[in-house]
């Protein structure tokens, strides 16, 4: 038996030189010159260098504002994003000024396209609260709790795709029928998420499990820190910001990685658990869902590195460090600067940076977010001095969410979940209007760039 189990180890060892050196063909032969996306002015990203995206689509679902124009010329100007037509800034101010949560009614605004009234409100608030109970039974215990993952957006698909077995209609493409899915998504991802967690802290990290079951009549907000705490206590403000940070992250335009991913795969005519999974997998990628655990761990690391935090000229050296690939990661990158849309501001980050100073109050952690202002403040100079840029560059919604979620005690496992539990009500509102529009499904055209070849016979080879 054991040397079956030398021969196994030693043939996997075999096999994995193996494939280093096919990688090696890959690199070699699959590599494609750099000059010839100039040559055939392929817009790379689907993006022009000022930051235009190429257009490939029409949407209702919301508005990214970056630039005017006058005459022919793109005038920077202060970045507005707007849900159904409405200013994100106006619809955090309404619920807010009225002590209300807001992750609810933007849900009904982004797949309506409507604000709704009170009434209106509350049976959407009845739907989500009700289908919080809705997951199949034992489905927690035979689905999560069995295969725990490492990595919880894993779990989120794979449960999104487990669930696709308990829907009778699951491949219906009808608009009520979508909704239904869209409606019940919404409502129990964020009891995957937590679910995930618990999972993987016990199981990887043997903590204790705690598996809370939701209240249908607790906002989502309120539901996530009620699950995750062991004691299910939260303070107002907690539930508030997190309700915040759900708004802001809600809907971005169709452009972005994992909506555009939405629209691909809803027009092949595929169902609702598949488009979302894929929406998943998008959001994913430390290019999209996952800039805010990079600004976090590089904020770790500069506390460390620079003593005084409200010293601009230490705080500058260290940043300038990053750019020159000296420092954290060694990308080269400051992470949370910048966007690929936006270049004075980002109105998320803007209307985030106020309720993030409240909470740091409350937390005691006035300095530490003295530091992140004075880096928001300093990082648009250093990059100016350091790097040729296209258009402004300011701080994203990501410099300031990991900050957030680290002082309302969430782990870093949860932080690009919680990205999908708000995306969750933008992608339903995308998937909902590709299927009413009936649009041809979506195929851009690659050029092909190798040269033909004659075909070598084997023993010529």
């Amino acid at each position: 038996m054991k040397n079956n189990h030398n021969d196994r180890i030693n043939s996997y060892a075999k096999i994995s030189e193996e494939i280093q050196d096919l990688s090696k063909l890959c690199v070699e032969n699959l590599k494609i010159d750099p000059e010839l996306y100039t040559k055939y002015a392929v817009k790379r990203g689907l993006r022009d260098l000022d930051g235009r995206g190429v257009l490939t689509g029409l949407t209702d679902v919301s508005k990214i504002q970056s630039y005017i124009v006058e005459d022919v010329d793109m005038i920077p100007c202060e970045g507005k994003l707007y849900y159904q037509g409405y200013d994100v800034e106006d619809i955090v101010a309404g619920f807010m000024n009225e002590k209300r949560f807001g992750f609810e009614e933007t849900v009904y605004l982004l797949l309506f396209g409507k604000l709704p009234t009170m009434d209106e409100l509350n049976t959407v608030k009845d739907i989500l609260g009700d289908y919080r109970t809705s997951l199949p039974t034992h489905f927690v215990r035979d689905i999560i709790l069995k295969a725990p993952s490492k990595d919880m957006m894993n779990t989120l698909q794979r449960s999104i795709l487990t669930l696709y077995a308990y829907d009778e209609k699951a491949d219906d493409t009808s608009v009520p029928n979508v909704l239904r899915q869209c409606l019940q998504l919404i409502s129990v991802v964020p009891l995957l998420s937590v679910y995930g967690y618990q999972a993987y802290s016990h199981y990887h990290d043997g903590k204790s499990l705690y598996i809370h079951t939701p209240k249908s009549d607790l906002s989502t907000a309120e539901n996530i820190l009620y699950l995750l705490r062991p004691d299910s206590k939260f303070t107002e403000l907690e539930a508030r910001i997190l309700d915040l940070a759900l708004v802001l992250h809600a809907e971005h335009g169709g452009g972005n990685n994992s909506t555009f991913t939405t629209h691909v795969v809803t027009s092949s005519g595929t169902d609702t658990y598949s488009s979302m999974a894929a929406s998943l997998g998008s959001l994913k990628g430390p290019k999209h869902g996952g800039a805010n655990i990079k600004v976090t761990k590089m904020f770790t690391e500069m506390k460390q590195e620079v003593s005084d935090w409200n010293d601009d000229e230490e705080i500058k050296a260290y940043l300038k460090k990053l750019l020159h690939k000296e420092a954290f990661d060694k990308a080269g990158l400051i992470y949370g600067m910048g966007h690929a849309v936006y270049s004075i501001s980002d109105p998320r980050a803007k209307v985030f940076k106020e309720f993030v100073e409240m909470l740091s109050i409350e937390k005691h952690l006035e300095h530490e977010y003295q530091l992140y202002a004075n880096v928001e403040r300093l990082a648009p100079l250093v990059i100016a001095e350091e790097r040729k840029i296209y258009k402004g560059v300011s701080a994203n919604v990501d410099f300031y969410s990991g900050f957030v979620y680290q002082m309302l005690g969430l782990p870093m496992e949860l932080f690009t979940p919680l990205f999908a539990v708000a995306r969750m009500a933008g992608w339903s509102a995308h998937r909902i209007e590709e299927l009413i529009n009936q649009g041809k499904i979506i195929r851009p055209a690659y050029k092909a760039v190798k040269k033909n070849q004659d075909y070598i016979p084997m023993n010529e080879r």
